[in-house]
């Protein structure tokens, strides 16, 4: 049996706006959207400002138990931010300074980035590989500024990527026990 197709309400060609991929993520479908998942939590890991728990939106008819969808859905996600981390672990080796709206908002009135990535330095120099690991596990945290913060100091990137990798479970297991609790007192 053929897997599902990818079904899309947006067009692929606004994947690269902050609205089209994740309206994508949102409306996406089938097994198919599960690369989408992948695609979207590699991105987040180095390049894309949006939140990496939007993955858990995705309503996926994949046939399987909801908890089964959303295991699938949190397995998929932290191995595709696990390698979009690898993927900025070795890209920052290469570059200083990451894009223009970073650079815009370090010389923006109030440097909000400076203050989070001197913070974010301390915590990578006394805690590591499982440091990172913690930090990537608070929902809502960007998570460029600990990946490169980190990769900035790492040497090893095979603990690099698996401390992204559990650090994704961690926040998309906190997430969804957060969302479940506020729904039951709800």
């Amino acid at each position: 049996m053929l897997p599902d197709p990818i079904v899309l309400s947006t067009p692929l060609w606004e994947f690269g706006t902050s609205t089209g991929l994740g309206t994508a993520i949102e409306t996406a479908t089938g097994w198919g959207g599960l690369i989408l998942v992948f695609v979207y939590s590699f991105l987040v890991a180095f390049a894309l400002p949006g939140p990496s728990e939007l993955v858990l939106a995705a309503p996926l008819d994949l046939g399987l138990s909801r908890r089964t969808v959303l295991g699938c859905i949190v397995l998929v996600s932290a191995i595709g931010k696990a390698l979009g981390s690898l993927f900025a672990f070795r890209l920052s080796r290469r570059v200083t300074r990451a894009s223009p709206i970073t650079r815009r908002l370090r010389h923006s009135r109030f440097d909000v980035l400076e203050r989070i990535e001197q913070q974010t330095i301390v915590f990578c120099r006394r805690y590591g590989y499982a440091g990172l690991a913690v930090v990537l596990c608070i929902p809502l945290f960007p998570d460029t500024i600990p990946i490169y913060a980190f990769a900035a100091f790492g040497d090893d990137s095979l603990k690099f990527a698996l401390a992204a990798f559990v650090g994704s479970l961690g926040r998309l297991l906190v997430t969804l026990g957060l969302v479940s609790g506020v729904l039951a007192v709800v």
